[in-house]
C-alpha cells in the first residue's frame, strides 16, 4: 500500500556505516556545508561525541577514539574540511575488501589427506635420514591417522597408515609398527548411523 507523504528508508541513500544511524549522517552532511572552518570544527567534535554514545567502549583506549575520527572522514566522503586530529588517510582502507585467497591449481590426489600430507610425503621421498626426517615421519603418520578418522570412512589402523606411508612416499619410509607407537583416534565414523548422518549426543554417550 502506498501512502503519500511517507520517507521510506529504501527509497534513501545507503548508508556507508549504518551502525551509527541516519540522523549522525545527516549531522555530518550539514557539517560539510558550513561556512566557516570553526564552525565546521566545533560540529565535527560534536559529532564525534554522539558517535561515541552508539559505541561508547571506544572512547576507552586512543585506537578507538581514532576509529571514530576515521569514520567520521568515511561518512563525510573525504569532503569534510576540518583541522582533523589524528591522521585519517588510511581510514579509506576500512571499507576496502580484502583480497580473495588464490586457490591452488594443482589437484589433490588423496582428497582424504589434503595438501599437506601430500606436500610431506613429497619431502619424505628426498629427506636424509636423520632426527628431523624421524620427526617428520612420526607427525606426518600421526596426521594421516587423523584424517583416515575424520575423512577416510574406512580402516583407520596403524597398518592402513603405514601401508599409506610407504605407498605414496615410493617405499622410502617403511614405519615400523613394533618401534613407533601412534597417537590413539577416536574413529568418527562411530559417531555416523547408517545413512552416514552424525548420531545425536544421547545416542553416542550409550555407544561409548
Amino acid at each position: 500500500m502506498k501512502i503519500n507523504g511517507l520517507d521510506y528508508n529504501t527509497k534513501r541513500e545507503t548508508l556507508l556505516l549504518p551502525e551509527y544511524g541516519r540522523e549522525i549522517q545527516r549531522m555530518v552532511d550539514y557539517a560539510i556545508g558550513m561556512p566557516t572552518k570553526q564552525e565546521r570544527n566545533a560540529c565535527a567534535n560534536t559529532i564525534v561525541r554522539m558517535m561515541a554514545t552508539k559505541v561508547p567502549q571506544s572512547v576507552e583506549t586512543d585506537e578507538g577514539l581514532t576509529a571514530l575520527w576515521d569514520h567520521l572522514y568515511l561518512m563525510g566522503k573525504g569532503q569534510l574540511d576540518i583541522d582533523w586530529p589524528c591522521d585519517v588517510s588510511e581510514a579509506v582502507k576500512i571499507t576496502q575488501k580484502p583480497q580473495p585467497m588464490p586457490i591452488r591449481k594443482n589437484h589433490v590426489r588423496l582428497r582424504h589427506y589434503g595438501h599437506l600430507v601430500e606436500e610431506c610425503f613429497e619431502m619424505l621421498k628426498t629427506m636424509p635420514e636423520g632426527r628431523e626426517k624421524d620427526r617428520l615421519v612420526n607427525l606426518t603418520a600421526n596426521q594421516m591417522k587423523r584424517d583416515l578418522a575424520n575423512w577416510g570412512r574406512g580402516s583407520m589402523d596403524d597398518e592402513r597408515v603405514a601401508d599409506d606411508l610407504a605407498r605414496y612416499t615410493d617405499g622410502r619410509v617403511q614405519l615400523d609398527l613394533g618401534s613407533v607407537r601412534l597417537e590413539r583416534v577416536q574413529e568418527t565414523a562411530a559417531l555416523m548411523n547408517v545413512n552416514g548422518n552424525r548420531l545425536p549426543k544421547q545416542m553416542r554417550k550409550r555407544r561409548k
